[in-house]
């Protein structure tokens, strides 16, 4: 029987639930947890070698999942984990009779993941999980992309920048990164494809790798238009990839509108773009999930490889926060 520590039963009769606390049980609950154990457990070193035993699958994997919400380095997440009983309980720590696996560790099973492609494995599992549960439909698509930006410094063994990043120029302002493309679920908002290039890429040169191929009506912003007369999309569409018929919901360059002369064929063309801007404005909370709540403003890796496997995990864990509350009420267990 397991024995209860002095600090865990003083943490036990506190009477506030903290906000990680009420995220934590959320995720909880709602991350197809076997589903993933049994995607990675193949791949995972087994006990029986030579040298100390590996830690537990799942332990790895929670830990895995609390660096990429709270946007932590390797040595962060292994000082969080000392610092907060929370983070400690949902990773399932007790320091009475264990201590937190090092960095090091999570540093290998990090490389793990990469090593296999594990990232977009666990991306599609989180959507399979999803279009069982009837959350993720497949009626139409937004695709968008958005910039994260990677050092600049070139205080490094180097002495130069990530070479598979380019810098690019958006409005008067230049900016040196990746670039990350999504496409998402026009009803639910969650993400179906994530695919990422150098920031000088062009968006609508990458179009075709963000539809599944059922949809119908694509939604887009002005960077991707011409979109359906690219060679790439008719080429995926004679393969047979994605369908001929397309409804392509691309929107007008605002300065040909401005050009338009005044009159009810103007107001009406405004009209048309004001809804169009909704239906696409719900690609963006993806992306401000991802910058803004879980705080990956700036890329901690170098390469694109090691860079598209957390995005893809990372888009597959906003999925999950974009769909909880439905998620939790078909468990019965209505969100807090």
């Amino acid at each position: 029987m397991k024995q209860t520590s002095f600090a865990s039963l003083e943490y036990a009769g506190k009477k506030r639930v903290t906000r990680r606390e009420k995220f934590l049980g959320e995720m909880q609950r709602v991350v197809p947890w076997p589903r993933l154990l049994g995607l990675i457990e193949p791949h995972y070193p087994k006990s029986g070698r030579v040298g100390r035993p590996p830690i537990g699958l799942e332990r790895m994997l929670r830990m895995y999942f609390v660096q990429q919400w709270y946007a932590l380095s390797d040595e962060a997440l292994e000082d969080a984990l000392y610092d907060s009983h929370a983070l400690r309980e949902f990773a399932g720590i007790d320091l009475a009779r264990e201590q937190v696996p090092d960095a090091t560790t999570l540093l290998k099973f990090r490389r793990l993941l990469e090593q296999h492609d594990l990232g977009r494995a666990i991306f599609g599992q989180i959507n399979q999980h999803l279009s069982e549960q009837g959350l993720l439909m497949r009626g139409g698509t937004m695709i968008d992309a958005t910039i994260i930006a990677a050092p600049s410094s070139t205080k490094n063994k180097d002495g130069q920048r990530d070479p598979e990043m380019h810098q690019t120029k958006k409005g008067n302002q230049w900016h040196f990164g990746l670039k990350a493309h999504i496409g998402a679920d026009s009803d639910s908002g969650a993400v179906h494809s994530v695919h990422v290039t150098a920031a000088n890429e062009s968006d609508v040169a990458n179009a075709h790798h963000l539809l599944h191929g059922q949809e119908s009506d694509v939604h887009a912003d002005a960077g991707f238009t011409g979109v359906d007369k690219r060679d790439e999309i008719k080429a995926a569409q004679d393969e047979g990839r994605i369908k001929a018929d397309i409804n392509w919901h691309v929107a007008e360059r605002r300065h040909k509108i401005k050009l338009m002369p005044e009159g009810l064929i103007k107001d009406l063309r405004q009209a048309l773009e004001r809804v169009k801007a909704q239906i696409r404005a719900r690609i963006e909370h993806p992306f401000h999930i991802v910058k803004n709540i879980f705080g990956h403003k700036k890329l901690r890796y170098r390469g694109l490889a090691k860079n598209a496997s957390q995005l893809n995990v990372m888009f597959g864990l906003v999925n999950l926060v974009l769909l909880k509350r439905p998620l939790l009420a078909l468990q019965g267990t209505a969100a807090p």
